[in-house]
């Protein structure tokens, strides 16, 4: 194990057009009135094709993100915080959520200027504080707002009347967002949307299982910026494009042999969200020749995966590829609730044991030689069952290391402590540090 390995390394072409396109997102939803555009705000799991139906000019503002992204700013975040926690927000809720909320009561937007307000909400209840998150914002600025529940039960379980009840929100939600803009649902608008999201959610997936070659082609560090983007607007036909684009270039550094850590020994994977302002600790293990592959956050937050017929855990073959269309509003929208309900990280919300399976195939096919978790207090929905995880992973005899800490407070964050825990655990699978 102390051998060091040397790969051939290069940057990702893509990697300025990501940004770019991250960047023009963000642009694009602060300015869409000058233009007479519509802005909605929602959690990354939003059914964003909906309100993609109702013109090439509707831009969404995605929670999660933004927080995660105010999140780098320490000063900044700080502020927001202490925004939230000053209108009377306990500290222990989700931080994301405290980060938002605070980013709005201050009436400013991270990106420049003043908070902008969307025209509507259009949100997903599946998380315990979605609803109450997007509630307030709904209250404070007085727009109109819609919940889809998707508290189905796992996937595994779904019934026939189970989907019938999710796809009548959708249609209910098409109602909604018409009388709250003004604007009709365009039915081929929306076929384009919902088949965007499924093409952009089942390539990132692809993407995730090109990590299993030796070397792997990308880090986690650097996917945390990829797969962002179906979070912010997975339904949207530049999104899809670039998954398309993403998959052919990381495919092609497969075949060429390029690595993403160029002394990569280990194969690590992570678990939920990281500590935003401390994702240096992912270069930190390369000083080890230990690479993070992924984790079932980040290959499942957004990717769309199923079991195949022998077994395996890849991703979701989309409904053409298997001889089926798409041709008019109903059969759209029920494949799009069945599409969504198949979520990997929606199913750990009703039985832990799913997700643990997720990761020992994970842990066995993408072949790594431990596990990190994230005991992440800034968000209760990804944390449920999480000791439940740990036992199975190391009943099936995979090193484990735990720290403590929050995605978006770092003020629960003890970077010395969690340095030190990552010494001992590269000790327990026997690496020493490299020589620079």
């Amino acid at each position: 194990m102390d051998t060091k390995a040397i790969y051939p390394t290069e940057q990702l072409k893509l990697w300025g057009k990501a940004k770019q396109l991250r960047e023009q997102y963000y642009h694009n939803y602060a300015r869409a009135k000058d233009n007479g555009g519509i802005r909605w705000s929602a959690a990354g799991w939003s059914f964003d094709a909906i309100p993609t139906s109702l013109g090439d000019d509707v831009y969404p503002l995605t929670g999660e993100p933004y927080s995660a992204g105010v999140s780098l700013d320490k000063k900044f975040t700080q502020r927001c915080l202490d925004a939230a926690e000053s209108y009377g927000f306990a500290r222990d809720m989700c931080s994301y959520m405290r980060i938002y909320w605070g980013s709005m009561h201050l009436d400013e937007y991270f990106y420049g200027g003043k908070w902008p307000t969307s025209d509507f909400i259009f949100q997903t209840q599946i998380c315990c504080s979605h609803a109450k998150w997007y509630q307030h914002v709904a209250h404070v600025k007085k727009i109109p707002d819609f919940y889809v529940d998707v508290s189905v039960g796992a996937y595994k379980d779904l019934t026939p009347d189970r989907l019938d009840y999710v796809t009548s929100q959708l249609h209910d939600s098409i109602e909604f967002v018409e009388k709250a803009t003004g604007r009709k649902c365009d039915d081929e608008l929306l076929i384009r949307a919902i088949r965007n999201e499924m093409r952009s959610t089942s390539r990132w997936a692809q993407i995730c299982e090109l990590q299993k070659a030796r070397p792997a082609p990308l880090d986690e560090k650097t996917m945390y910026s990829l797969y962002v983007l179906c979070i912010l607007h997975k339904s949207s036909q530049w999104c899809a494009d670039f998954m398309d684009e993403l998959y052919d270039e990381v495919k092609d550094r497969v075949a060429r042999g390029i690595a993403a850590v160029a002394n990569e020994r280990c194969r690590l994977m992570s678990d939920t969200q990281p500590p935003w302002p401390f994702l240096k600790i992912f270069r930190y293990l390369e000083s080890y020749g230990a690479v993070s592959i992924g984790s079932l956050y980040t290959f499942g937050l957004e990717g769309t995966w199923e079991y195949k017929e022998d077994g395996s855990w890849g991703a979701r073959t989309v409904p053409w590829e298997k001889g089926i269309e798409m041709n008019d509003r109903d059969t759209a929208l029920r494949l799009y609730a069945d599409w969504n309900l198949s979520k990997p990280l929606w199913q750990q919300f009703f039985d832990p044991s799913v997700k643990s399976r997720m990761m020992l195939d994970i842990a066995r096919d993408w072949g790594v030689n431990g596990c990190m978790m994230h005991l992440n207090r800034g968000c209760e929905g990804l944390s449920v069952g999480i000791m439940e995880n740990r036992q199975a992973m190391a009943k099936a005899g995979i090193p484990i290391m735990t720290y403590e800490g929050n995605m978006g407070d770092e003020r629960e964050f003890d970077e010395v402590r969690t340095q030190a825990r990552v010494d001992a655990f590269m000790e327990q699978l026997g690496l020493r540090r490299l020589a620079a």
